[in-house]
C-alpha cells in the first residue's frame, strides 16, 4: 500500500491563532478586503505562516544536498489540474536556483520517439549537489499515454516491465527518488477546469488532453490503479497526497519531503 497523506483537520481558534493576526502576514490578510471573512483569513494566515517556516527548512535541506553532493529526484504525478505545478513552485520559491531544476518535458520529437523511452529522462537526472523536480515524468507512459492512445499496447507493456528495474538502477547509483501522486476528485477537477476556462490569465493551461480528462475519468482511474499496483515498491514507494485542498496538499508534500531527505537543520554553505 502506498503512503497516504491526508490534510490535517482544521483546528478551533486558539490564543496562538489570535496572535497570528498581529504578525505582518496576519495584518496583510486582514487588510486584503473591506469585508473580513475571519475563518478564511485565519486559514490563509495559518497556511502562509507554516509555508514560511517550511521554506526556511527547505533552504537548509538543500544546503545539505549541496554540501554533501547528494542527488535528489522528486516526481509529481496526478490528474490534470491536481496542483502539481503549484506545489513545485512553493517548494522552489526560496531555495538556491543554481542547484535545482524543474523539468516538464514536452511531447517527444520524432527522433526521441525512436530512442529508448527513458533516454530523454536520463539526460535530466541530477548532478551531484542538485535537486530535480519532475512536473510529470516517465510515468506519462503508465497513464496519460495509454489513455489517450499516445503509445501502442506493446510500448505500454514494455514500459511496465522496465520501470521497476529502471528506478532500481537510479537509486542504486546513489540518487534518492521521491514519488508524489496528487489525488483529486472528479468534481474538484471539473471545478478547477471551469475556473481556468473563465480566467483569461489561465486559459493557456487547458490543453486538448485536459479537455477530455473528465470524459476519460474512469480510464485514467484504471491505469492509475495498475500503475500503483505494479510500481509501489518498498524501495521506491508512492506517496499519495489528498490534493482537493491545494494549500493543505502543498504543506503535506513539503513536510513529507523534509521528513525523508536527510538534512542537518543548519545552513551548511
Amino acid at each position: 500500500m502506498a503512503t497516504i497523506i491526508e490534510p490535517a483537520p482544521d483546528l478551533a481558534l486558539t490564543d496562538d491563532d489570535v496572535a497570528l493576526f498581529n504578525t505582518r502576514i496576519g495584518m496583510r490578510e486582514l487588510c486584503r478586503n473591506k469585508k473580513i471573512n475571519l475563518p478564511r483569513a485565519l486559514a490563509r494566515v495559518r497556511y502562509e505562516t507554516r509555508l514560511n517556516e517550511l521554506q526556511v527548512q527547505l533552504v537548509q535541506m538543500q544546503s545539505s544536498v549541496i554540501s554533501q553532493r547528494k542527488r535528489l529526484v522528486v516526481l509529481f504525478e496526478g490528474r490534470d489540474a491536481a496542483g502539481k505545478g503549484g506545489a513545485i513552485r512553493r517548494i522552489t520559491q526560496r531555495i538556491n536556483p543554481r542547484h535545482f531544476r524543474s523539468v516538464a518535458l514536452a511531447k517527444p520529437t520524432e527522433d526521441e520517439r525512436g530512442q529508448w523511452y527513458f533516454q530523454r529522462y536520463v539526460q535530466e537526472l541530477p548532478r551531484p549537489g542538485e535537486i530535480v523536480f519532475f512536473d510529470r515524468s516517465w510515468y506519462n507512459r503508465a497513464v496519460v499515454e495509454p489513455v489517450n492512445d499516445f503509445c501502442t499496447e506493446a510500448e505500454y507493456d514494455t514500459f511496465m516491465t522496465q520501470i521497476n528495474p529502471f528506478e532500481e538502477m537510479i537509486t542504486e547509483s546513489g540518487i534518492q527518488l521521491v514519488k508524489f501522486y496528487f489525488s483529486i476528485t472528479k468534481a474538484e477537477q471539473n471545478r478547477r477546469f471551469d475556473e481556468i476556462r473563465n480566467d483569461p490569465r489561465k486559459r493557456w493551461k487547458m490543453s486538448p488532453v485536459d479537455e477530455r480528462a473528465q470524459e476519460l475519468w474512469h480510464d485514467y482511474t484504471k491505469y492509475k490503479e495498475l500503475m500503483f499496483k505494479a510500481t509501489n515498491t518498498p524501495r521506491n514507494p508512492w506517496v499519495l497526497v489528498n490534493a482537493n485542498d491545494k494549500r493543505s496538499a502543498r504543506i503535506q508534500a513539503i513536510e513529507h519531503l523534509l521528513s525523508v531527505v536527510p538534512w542537518s537543520g543548519e545552513d551548511d554553505n
